[in-house]
């Protein structure tokens, strides 16, 4: 990957600002925006966001939405497969789409050309082109904040799988749920899969449509890419969906054998501060220690667990108890089916009193609990193999994950349903 000397020219107006640049040679092009949105807040209705509108050398090219609102952010978007020769690339405020109180203001730009033979290559020239929610246009909800891509085999086949982190769904599992399955509120779904070729080509391709169906993609591609739109409240995409609005996320190669999907946000911790502001927005919190339907407490309120489990039958939760109290706080809040019933790496998250510092947990239990699958009867037993905990650790006031407090690497222990294990918190 080369970075291309960019502003030749700059012509800045009230309307747009125009970056004049050159490739000697032809490449896959992305643009590193340094933005900012002033008198934004993505928590504050009437001024979530400006969205600016890109446009390469005249034709629309995608847009960006400044969810990190005044303080300067790099957005980092494709801009395409580029011949050799001269290119403009114009940076307008989308007037109709951003909120009214949201300004636009370019920083700097900068370009990155890659060319065949480099290793992001084709995880940069396969990246879908994913176009926004047709009815989230102007509302500032279920934004794609991230799109990463993991490189796996199959058959000896080189496989690329695209997934974007969402800021939230609108649809599909409650609030509440996402914290105790999933440790997050956002949403993270697969969009497309593709399969290569010896020479990088792609062989063939499916995509994640309604009711989470894998189904084969046979629709537009721009250059090598395909071309899809979120199309259900729960963020599954359609080659058909078209909007007003369409992202092209720059991906991030990730390796996630041994880690969840979550540790992405970890990795790009500005996710769970647009999580937690959407929320406020939304109207999904409440209060430490109330009901209110589906609504969650603020996330740094919460204790976040990773842990690797094989569950036959059965959901893991996780119960913490603080120092001289006598009170167990559970993730699952007393629902069995809130316990993490799926296997291989997961996320779930237990709610505190504000202010809970780490070295007040005193215990942590992991228990095992019957579930029944969706449609069948309850089974009688089952089993939880716990097979590793990497970390717990909270939300810093910043939303930046913290340190981690506890861990049981290797853990593989055995716990049949109906039974918790404790363990003691050495205090520091």
């Amino acid at each position: 990957m080369r970075f291309l000397v960019l502003i030749l020219a700059m012509v800045a107006s009230a309307a747009a600002e125009s970056h004049r640049f050159r490739l000697e040679q032809a490449a896959e092009v992305v643009a590193d925006l340094e933005l900012s949105s002033p008198g934004s807040d993505w928590g504050a209705e009437g001024r979530e966001a400006a969205v600016a509108t890109l446009r390469l050398d005249g034709a629309y090219c995608g847009s960006v939405m400044l969810y990190a609102g005044e303080k300067p952010f790099r957005y980092q978007v494709f801009l395409g497969p580029l011949g050799a020769g001269q290119h403009t690339l114009e940076i307008e405020r989308d007037a109709k789409h951003s909120a009214a109180g949201s300004g636009l203001k370019v920083l700097s730009v900068e370009l990155r050309h890659v060319r065949r033979g480099d290793p992001y290559y084709p995880v940069l020239a396969h990246a879908p082109a994913l176009y926004a929610r047709p009815d989230t246009v102007g509302k500032f909800t279920d934004v794609p904040l991230l799109m990463y891509c993991e490189r796996e085999e199959e058959e000896g086949q080189p496989l690329l799988r695209y997934t974007a982190v969402y800021s939230n769904e609108d649809g599909g599992t409650s609030t509440r749920a996402l914290v105790a399955r999933w440790g997050r509120t956002t949403d993270i779904d697969y969009v497309v899969k593709v399969w290569l070729d010896a020479q990088g080509h792609a062989r063939r391709a499916t995509y994640q449509g309604r009711d989470h169906k894998e189904l084969p993609f046979e629709g537009l591609r721009k250059g090598a890419r395909p071309v899809l739109g979120v199309s259900t409240d729960n963020n599954m995409v359609s080659p058909e969906t078209r909007s007003a609005i369409r992202y092209q996320l720059a991906p991030v190669a990730v390796h996630l054998a041994n880690r969840s999907r979550e540790q992405v946000m970890d990795q790009h911790p500005f996710t769970y501060r647009v999580m937690a502001q959407e929320l406020q927005r939304e109207g999904k919190l409440r209060p430490f220690g109330t009901l209110d339907g589906e609504n969650i407490s603020d996330p740094r309120h919460y204790l976040f667990f990773e842990f690797q489990a094989s569950n036959r039958q059965a959901g893991v939760a996780v119960r913490v108890r603080r120092r001289g109290e006598e009170v167990w706080w559970s993730s699952h809040l007393g629902r069995m089916d809130y316990a993490v019933s799926r296997s291989g790496w997961a996320r779930t998250g237990v709610e505190l009193p504000p202010g809970t510092r780490p070295e007040q947990i005193a215990e942590i239990g992991l228990e095992c609990l019957v579930v029944r699958p969706e449609r069948e009867r309850w089974p009688h037993s089952g089993a939880c193999l716990i097979e590793s905990v990497s970390r717990a650790f909270f939300l810093e006031a910043d939303y930046r994950p913290g340190p981690g407090l506890w861990s049981l690497p290797g853990a593989s222990m055995v716990i049949p349903t109906g039974v918790m294990r404790r363990f003691e918190l050495n205090a520091k």
